[in-house]
Order: structure tokens, then sequence, then C-alpha cells
């Protein structure tokens, strides 16, 4: 493409790949940066319904990334020749100011479905709604060798203990809330438009009511004033925005009808091209529905989020219709938010000798094994429960541990147990009675290991035939939709330590769930207080979709 080519067309992405030494010795006007290797990880800053020119030195660089682009449906073309033979054509060319490059860390906690971010100009850094164990992020500082200035929150979280304050208080950093949060310590308050200069960052401060009633959204800038990104919290999701009924039923309509008004306004106010940076929607209940892609643009979401597809009405109705229950600690972390939370603690708990480990269970405390849920079946402590260490765990043991329950876990490896700890104190879990690893014959002493018994839903099938068991499914309500075996009970996970005195006790009772995960938790749970259970392990929906006989699905 020649430049008179590339001037008139006006929706043109212009995408320069080069090394950042490159790209500061000139510049095609309202060309965008992203280095090659940064390309997979920053895909979501191109919008995919706007034709993308690749830009290189040569033409051979953008021509692989042309070309990885359009496997992905984008409309991908290559400057051909590249800035070399754009300059020989007379093409225009800028010099960028003097600064220094931007970066945005992703920090990643799939635990809780939530994203932190640390942002730095190679000097001075700032960290958005962090986590409780903050030595992630103190590792980050320290490898890009970069000093924290601000900590910011876009809300009282409702879904995990913050790290903003200790990391403020530690590193002597400013640690910045919404101005009309109610807290119990000191911390600078920020109002709709305010601006904080970053090293040589810029956050504006964006209101951004819904989530919660004071919520805010930050629009970072650099040094020259371009838009980088915005950091979104609960507000603007991808594909979706986040749910409006943690603050009490009273409040959910209005602060849907406000999280319209706000998701829409940062639609208007940022660029297209300006990276939406949420905490929430990568897993988290916070989000309203399921969260759609992991990277996105103003552009992006401008083409297919609800709040922004939809009027305030249909809307409203839709996100009130899709909410669903809640982990119960998360009605205990916005308290502990607005007091203070203390630092975390990692320390490793004291170790628990196998005659502890049968005194415990016998007493009718919680001894999780974390180990996978094929290895808890074939072999485990007697009265033990299983709550397999993935994404899922904390999700489901935080919801079910009851309050001031002792809690001793088992693992394979003192690993294993570190990273089920660190997950806990995330929600404010932090005394643990104990904990063991080893092979599990170790730590049994002299107690006899029981058995899960595990069977798949063709085996269920078979079974039906020939006695009359229980099916207990223990999905949430809201997945029935995705079919159910008939006749099944249904008791959510959530609510089988309350309702456990539905199940006879007499009958043999087959549990499930979607994937095996939660029956599993549920089985053990029903095994410990003397059930007759069968574990169901395996993919319901596929089982469903196969049409085998023996098990009907009912929609």
């Amino acid at each position: 493409m020649t430049p008179d080519q590339v001037t008139a067309l006006t929706d043109l992405q212009l995408l320069d790949i080069r090394e950042i030494h490159e790209w500061n010795t000139g510049r095609i006007p309202g060309s965008r940066h992203i280095p090659m290797d940064e390309v997979p990880d920053r895909l979501g800053e191109l919008d995919p319904g706007h034709p993308v020119l690749v830009i290189c030195r040569s033409g051979r660089r953008a021509d692989r990334i042309s070309s990885w682009l359009g496997g992905r449906g984008y409309d991908a073309r290559t400057l051909t020749g590249g800035i070399v033979r754009w300059q020989r054509d007379g093409g225009p060319l800028e010099q960028p100011k003097a600064v220094r490059p931007l970066t945005v860390e992703i920090i990643e906690t799939p635990g809780l479905g939530n994203r932190s971010y640390l942002a730095h100009d190679g000097h001075t850094a700032l960290v958005v709604d962090p986590q409780r164990d903050t030595d992630r992020i103190r590792t980050l500082l320290d490898r890009a060798g970069v000093r924290l200035s601000h900590a910011f929150e876009t809300h009282v979280h409702n879904d995990y203990v913050t790290g903003g304050l200790e990391l403020a208080r530690s590193l002597e950093a400013t640690y910045v809330l919404p101005a009309a949060e109610k807290v119990s310590f000191g911390r600078l308050g920020v109002v709709d438009g305010e601006v904080l200069d970053v090293g040589s960052m810029r956050m504006r401060v964006v209101a951004t009511p819904g989530h919660t009633h004071h919520h805010v959204s930050y629009l970072l800038t650099d040094a020259v004033g371009d838009e980088v990104a915005v950091f979104t919290g609960g507000s603007m999701l991808y594909g979706t925005t986040g749910r409006t009924d943690l603050l009490g039923s009273e409040h959910t309509e209005p602060l849907a009808r406000s999280q319209h008004a706000s998701v829409r306004r940062l639609a208007t106010e940022a660029a297209a091209t300006t990276r939406v940076l949420p905490t929430h929607g990568f897993g988290s209940f916070c989000a309203a529905t399921p969260a759609d892609g992991e990277h996105s643009t103003i552009g992006r979401e401008r083409e297919r989020n609800p709040a922004l597809l939809l009027d305030e009405d249909a809307y409203v109705s839709q996100l009130l219709a899709g909410l669903s229950d809640v982990p119960a600690w998360y009605a205990r972390m916005a308290p502990v938010n607005r007091a203070g939370p203390s630092p975390a603690d990692l320390t490793p708990p004291e170790t628990a000798a196998p005659q502890d480990l049968h005194a415990r269970t016998d007493a009718g405390e919680w001894v999780v094994d974390l180990r996978d849920r094929t290895a808890y079946a074939r072999r485990h402590l007697p009265g033990s429960l299983s709550f397999e260490l993935s994404a899922s765990f904390l999700t489901h043991l935080g919801w079910l541990l009851p309050e001031g329950m002792p809690l001793t876990l088992v693992g394979e490896t003192p690993d294993q147990v570190a990273e089920a700890q660190r997950e806990l104190v995330r929600i404010g879990i932090d005394e643990l009675a104990g904990a063991a690893s080893g092979p599990i014959e170790a730590l049994a002493g002299k107690t006899t290991l029981a058995s899960l018994p595990r069977a798949s839903y063709e085996e269920l099938a078979r079974a039906r035939e020939r006695t009359d068991v229980l099916v207990l499914d223990v999905r949430r309500t809201a997945e029935h939709a995705d079919g159910v075996v008939h006749g099944s009970v249904p008791i959510p996970l959530h609510e089988l330590l309350t309702r456990r005195g539905e199940l006879p006790p007499a009958r043999q009772i087959w549990v499930h769930c979607a994937s095996g995960y939660r029956a599993t938790v549920a089985a053990s749970l029903l095994a410990a207080h003397g059930y007759d259970v069968v574990l169901v392990d395996g993919c319901l929906r596929a089982w469903l979709e196969s049409g085998s006989p023996g098990v009907e699905a009912s929609p």
C-alpha cells in the first residue's frame, strides 16, 4: 500500500510491531506500538471489526503477524516494504517524544477469578486492586527495579481481603479509595474527575457506580497523553458487567440502573483502542453473567456488551434474571476491608501427626484432603473431606467451611499445603489447626484407610435398572437448564450441610455434578456422616448429549 492509500483508509488500524528502539527512530502518524512478541497477550487492543495494517522495518515480521492475525479472524495486511519503503515513497514519519515505555503487568488469581494490575514507567509503579498475598507484587516490583508510589482500589471488595493497605503502609505508598467509602484508616479519598500523577503516568478517576455505590474506574494515560488502559474493577467486564446485588436486595435494581449508565459513560469517554482491564470476570461470582474472553478494548465492548446494546430496562431485566447465589464468605469481606486487614501470614502451620489427624476427624473437625479426587477415592483418611487443590478449591471450601470450624490440611507435599494456605488467606481464613504432607499411607499411621466407590454415568444407568438408588444432583439450580438426570434429587452443594437431613440414610446415594469436582466434595461430606455413597465421576453434558439409554435428559 502506498502512503496515499493508507491515509485514504480512515478505519484502518496501524499496528507497528517493531522493537521500542526502532519505533523511537520514527513512526507513522496514528500508529499503535505493540512489539511483535507482545501481540498475542495484547490482542484485545485491536478492534476485530476494522482492518489492521501491520508495520515493521522491511515487511518480513509484519507478514508473520498478518498471517497470525488472519488465522484469528482479523482482516490483516502488511505494509509492503515496511518503514524503509514508506520513507522512500515519501510517507510522513513523526518522532515520538522521549518517554519511558509504560508497562502493565497482569497478576492472575484463578482461585478467585480475579486479576490485579501493576503499571510502571520504568521508575515509578502503581497497583490496582491487589490481593492480600502481596509478595507476588513485591517480586514484580523488584524484578522491574521500580518503586511503588500508589495503590488504587476501584471499590471496597466483597469477594476477597485486599492487600492494598498493607502494600501502602509497608512500602510508604499512597493508598487510594473512593472518597465516599467509610473506612477505619487513613487513605487518599478521590472523587470523579480527579487526576493523580504517578511518575510519568496519569490516573483519571471516573465515577462508575453500579457494582457498589461508590465504585470508580481509573483511566491510565502515558507521558504524552495517550490512553493506555481503563481499570474497570467490577463495572465494565468482558462481554458482561459486575453484579449489583452484593449490598442487599433493596439496592439491586437501583444499582443495576447505575451500572447501565456507568458502562455507557466509559464507552463514551474512553477511546475505542483503550484496553479494558477489569478486576472481576475471570470466574469470579462478582460478574453478573460469565465473561467472554481474556482481552478486550472499549471498541470491542461497544459491539458486544449488554449494557451498550440493550436499553436500560432490558439490561436491568436481563441482569436481574441472571443473578445466582454467591459464596458465603462474601458477607465477611467488606467489613474486614473497611476495618483494615492485617498482613497475610503464610507461616507454615503446625505439623499434625497421624494420631492427631485421627483424633480430629473423630471429633468432627474438618481434615481436608488436597489430593486429586481420583487419589482420594482410591485411599483416604476415614472422615477426611475431599477438596482437590485446583481452581475450584477456594470457592467451595470457603463456601462450605462452617465459621469457627478447626481446619487441618492434608497434601502430598509441603508446597501443596502452602499453596492451599495462600488461597485461604485471600478470603480471611488465617487460622489452621495444622497440616500434614506425604504419602497417605504414612499419614494414616495405624488407621485403616477408607475408599470411595467411583462410577461412570453408564454404570449409574445400569445400577438404576437393578435397584432403587437415589441420585443426588449437587449442581446449582441455574445449571439445570443444561439438562438433568431424570428423577434426581437436586440439592446444590452449598446447601448440602443444612439440607442433609432430607436424604434417607438407609438408601445408597449416587452423587453427581457437571464434571465430578463438586460431587466428590459432596460424597466425602456424606460419607463422613455415615451415608452409603457412590461418586459419579464424569462429564454430565457429554452423557446427556449421547442419548444413551437408562438416563433421560429432562430440560
